[in-house]
């Protein structure tokens, strides 16, 4: 697992953003071959869709082959309601970039046959050779798409009931009244995710420091099922320096070094974009442990 830290929501929003985009032109995706990116909701990945934005109008990058699937949709919102994940998809990202209609994934949750619905998306999924990375985001509890506390790690795409904690968490999207929140979702599920070949998680917010300590520090448990990215061979983490409260601070340290090592002695031309080393340098002076540690830590 590979965790970045930096200064701020901005900072983490802004790394995250250009990784992906240098995945997609690393893969360099054709109508035969799409990059296919699993993308979820809310708050964390705001920032991202609005570089994504940003690299499309500069010229910097094209999602004519990209491919997405959104992890979870309310059930029984209309999907032009302005809280469905549909509206909140293309009002943050689709209708500002090229990406196709068709090539844009989201669960029905008004579908006849909910669970025909959930089939038929990790069928597709499957269809397109699997998800090359999928972005995601946590709650403070841990939980990665409407997977809550207790969900099982080896979940496939399903109808949810909501918590009632999640249900009165999401009632400041509907003027404050619970009466008015969703009690299901479509969900894809915490095995869905880990299927991946790639999962990349924004974690923020001083809010979210335990989930991030449990994930990082502790071992994999369904009561935290953002946890189960230790298993994952290819996780990334990305957080700001709020989120990482509840780290031990050699953990803390631990994994700034790692950055270091790379950028400073290793060299960042010889690190793969997935941490892979692709040729190891001869250094001409290597420098003293006192010299290491002194050098500056990234902000």
């Amino acid at each position: 697992m590979r965790l970045i830290i930096r200064k701020d929501y901005d900072a983490v929003s802004d790394h995250m953003a250009n990784y992906i985009k240098n995945r997609i032109l690393e893969f360099n995706p054709t109508l035969d071959k799409p990059f296919v990116l699993g993308l979820p909701t809310g708050s964390s990945p705001v920032g991202v869709y609005k570089n994504f934005v940003k690299y499309y109008q500069n010229g910097e990058l094209s999602f004519k082959n990209v491919v997405t699937f959104n992890m979870d949709e309310y059930v029984g919102l209309p999907r032009d309601h302005p809280e469905s994940y549909h509206s909140f998809m293309w009002h943050n990202l689709f209708k500002f970039i090229d990406i196709l209609p068709k090539n844009v994934h989201i669960l029905d949750g008004n579908a006849e046959n909910l669970e025909e619905e959930c089939k038929n998306f990790e069928e597709k999924m499957k269809s397109y050779g699997g998800v090359e990375l999928f972005l995601g985001g946590i709650g403070p509890d841990g939980h990665i798409a409407f997977n809550e506390p207790g969900s099982s790690l080896a979940s496939r795409t399903r109808a949810k009931t909501l918590a009632y904690d999640t249900i009165l968490a999401n009632s400041r999207f509907f003027d404050n009244n619970i009466n008015k929140v969703p009690r299901m979702a479509l969900t894809v599920g915490v095995g869905t995710v880990m299927d991946a070949r790639e999962v990349a998680v924004i974690i923020t917010g001083a809010h979210k420091a335990p989930a991030l300590a449990k994930c990082i520090e502790e071992g994999v448990n369904h009561m935290w099922t953002v946890s189960a990215i230790q298993l994952h061979p290819n996780a990334l983490i990305v957080c700001d320096e709020d989120a990482t409260l509840e780290l031990h601070v050699k953990t803390v340290k631990y994994f700034k070094s790692i950055e270091l090592v790379i950028d400073d002695l290793v060299g960042a031309e010889n690190v793969g974009l997935q941490g892979n080393v692709k040729r190891y340098p001869t250094p001409e002076v290597t420098p003293t442990r006192e010299a290491f540690y002194n050098l500056p830590f990234k902000k």
